[in-house]
């Protein structure tokens, strides 16, 4: 069989999507999938496997790892989830689900000319069961994790998945890239693994972020690494609650809105949602057999490359 699929990133994160409300995935091992379609070499090429799902009168998003893992939540998805999901609801502001998580989407103004723009209003807890740094009620902001790394200060944030992120006035990535095996082999204090992020504050406002991510390694941006990343320079007051904070990162660059009231924080994600090309995978037994582009989205392609020059990247 065949099925259909846009080629897109948020923000450089790349993605091979799928509507899997209008086509029939039954017996296809989506792990697997996905391990085939983001490799380079013989697949497609991506970060990830992105799926719109519909159920219980909301649709959804399931994303899964270049290894084959399935993720809870992904900021740069979502954003380009929603983009099709709004084609689907006929309305510019609607909910999405995604790993057991409900998340409010909308269409924004393009933060560029031609750059679809969509942003995702992400619920951040300071304590998860993904964390074994602190008791549920406690906060662990700006401390050290020895074994990890003896000098850093790290903070713990769960945005539907788990990150460390810790301020340096420099991103080293062969640092980043050792914190991020290391963290695979501490089970005992990141029981289901977590993301790390190396952040540089370089202005009030503007962070510049650097992420490891769980089953997929050092990739180009993290959606939900750059929303922990911006609320985390918030909780040290390094950027500011309730003031649009730019997040730069090796893809492109994305605001950020950290809100507080009380202990509830929330943060809002705003970025691009671009497709690049779309086309045919073909299926075979379960696997990918192949697959055809059968067109280009070049016009989009080319202004987020304006957009990128225009911010120096």
């Amino acid at each position: 069989m065949e099925i259909e699929y846009i080629k897109c990133h948020g923000s450089g994160n790349l993605f091979i999507m799928v509507d899997s409300t209008v086509c029939d995935l039954a017996g296809v091992d989506l792990g697997s999938l996905s391990r085939q379609v983001c490799d380079c070499d013989g697949g497609i090429g991506a970060d990830g496997l992105l799926l719109l799902v519909y159920g219980e009168g909301h649709y959804g998003m399931r994303m899964f790892n270049p290894d084959g893992s399935e993720a809870e939540m992904c900021g740069n998805g979502i954003r380009c989830i929603a983009r099709l999901a709004e084609a689907h609801a006929g309305v510019r502001e609607f909910d999405l689900t995604s790993g057991g998580g409900l998340y409010r989407l909308r269409r924004c103004a393009d933060i560029a000319p031609g750059v679809a723009t969509y942003g995702v209003d992400i619920p951040v807890r300071l304590w998860s069961a993904d964390f074994a740094t602190h008791s549920r009620g406690e906060r662990f902001v700006g401390q050290r994790i020895p074994q990890l790394d003896p000098d850093l200060s790290f903070t713990a944030i769960s945005v539907g998945n788990p990150h460390i992120v810790a301020r340096v006035d420099s991103i080293d990535y062969n640092l980043l890239e050792k914190l991020g095996h290391r963290v695979v082999g501490l089970r005992e204090i990141f029981p289901n693994g977590v993301n790390v992020s190396l952040v540089e504050v370089r202005g009030r406002n503007e962070i510049f972020v650097a992420t490891y991510e769980r089953g997929a390694g050092i990739t180009p941006s993290c959606g939900t690494a750059m929303t922990s990343s911006a609320t985390a320079m918030a909780l040290a007051g390094d950027c500011g609650f309730d003031e649009n904070i730019r997040v730069l990162n090796r893809g492109g660059a994305v605001e950020c809105l950290c809100m507080r009231e009380g202990d509830t924080l929330l943060t809002r994600l705003v970025g691009n949602a671009t497709f690049e090309s779309r086309g045919r995978i073909e299926i075979c037994g379960g696997s990918m057999t192949g697959y055809s582009v059968d067109a280009l989205y070049d016009e989009e392609t080319a202004a987020y490359g304006t957009f990128l020059r225009s911010i120096g990247r």
